[in-house]
């Protein structure tokens, strides 16, 4: 999967959400893990933009270990 990959499916996530409006399931919950758009192992997941990935990632949000949003990303652990 290639970074274009991810910043189409980021941007897809954010119309939806644009569209979905305000509120929702898990919106004031704090993340617990960043995941590649498309990735199986997210179900209710909210679109993100890259920058808030990359901001979830630095402060210390896990990676998922299967579709590696940081290595998507260029973050190196």
């Amino acid at each position: 999967m290639c970074l274009h990959t991810v910043d189409a499916a980021i941007a897809a996530g954010g119309r939806a959400e644009a569209r979905q409006g305000p509120g929702g399931i898990g919106q004031s919950a704090p993340p617990t893990e960043v995941h590649v758009g498309g990735c199986h192992m997210t179900k209710n997941a909210r679109g993100v933009t890259r920058e808030q990935a990359l901001q979830a990632l630095v402060a210390g949000v896990r990676a998922c270990i299967r579709c590696r949003p940081d290595t998507e990303l260029g973050i190196l652990e």
